[in-house]
């Protein structure tokens, strides 16, 4: 079976430890955690961490580690460090740098510093950033070379940047710590519509199987088990749900019947 995570795309309004004792009730296996690095204190991660505790939930992965061209490594690597201190398993990074060997060289450079913590630092694609499609992130990933890289399939930035199922089945399985799982709707943002491409990607996602992504075909290319984070960034969910526990349960309830009804 697979473990089940709430990404923190599902609670945005909420901080780390309403996302983790959302988590908790709702009865995720493990949640995601964003951490603003210039907002993360000491004391957010103490709280955190007691209500990683309480609950007994590990954390899957921090995010986000947004590379451009004047970004400052330090404050990635301190987002590295939160993770390493809450005990995550994955680093989610996207890049903003049209220079893909500058991508490389940072990614490297982070996996470097994770280096002894087992945290894998993984780059996630889509049309919204530089690294537009998959098989741009596999090339950026080749350049980096350390045993840390991972890429990070979402089934929308699949969808929307034209990847196939056949080139996910055939990703070097090493380089999928886990994955992401949402579905969407038909219609597609013009890709030259920055706005509309992010208003896609953060409000209109839908619950597995009520959209029209071939889920079960990409699922069946990724590795048996892979731990899923439930990415399901809704306005309609938001609104229906205002409580984070009751939102992060319809999420979580709905993902499990469709993943059911596979088998």
């Amino acid at each position: 079976m697979h473990k089940l995570s709430l990404a923190s795309g599902v609670l945005p309004e909420f901080g780390a430890v309403d996302v983790v004792e959302a988590g908790g009730a709702a009865g995720y296996d493990a949640v995601g955690l964003w951490v603003e690095p210039s907002e993360w204190t000491a004391q957010t991660t103490r709280e955190t961490r007691a209500a990683l505790a309480r609950t007994g939930l590990p954390v899957l992965d921090v995010e986000v580690i947004w590379i451009k061209p004047d970004s400052s490594l330090d404050d990635h690597r301190k987002l590295i460090d939160v993770g390493v201190e809450l005990g995550a398993a994955n680093v989610l990074c996207v890049s903003s740098d049209p220079d893909h060997g500058a991508t490389a060289d940072k990614l490297a450079a982070l996996c470097r510093h994770a280096e002894g913590s087992g945290m894998r630092v993984a780059l996630e694609f889509g049309i919204f950033t530089e690294v537009k499609d998959l098989a741009q992130a596999l090339a950026i990933l080749d350049r980096v070379a350390h045993p840390l890289r991972a890429v990070l399939i979402d089934p929308i930035h699949v969808d929307r940047s034209g990847a196939s199922v056949e080139q996910i089945a055939a990703i070097d399985r090493a380089l999928l710590p886990y994955a992401q799982i949402c579905d969407a709707r038909g219609e597609r943002p013009d890709p030259g519509d920055f706005d509309a491409v992010i208003t896609d990607a953060i409000d209109l996602r839908e619950q597995c199987g009520e959209g029209v992504l071939p889920l079960a075909a990409m699922l069946r290319a990724l590795p048996v088990n892979i731990p899923l984070s439930i990415e399901l960034r809704s306005a309609t969910l938001r609104e229906a749900f205002t409580h984070p526990a009751l939102r992060a349960k319809a999420v979580l309830e709905a993902t499990r019947s469709w993943l059911e009804g596979l088998t």
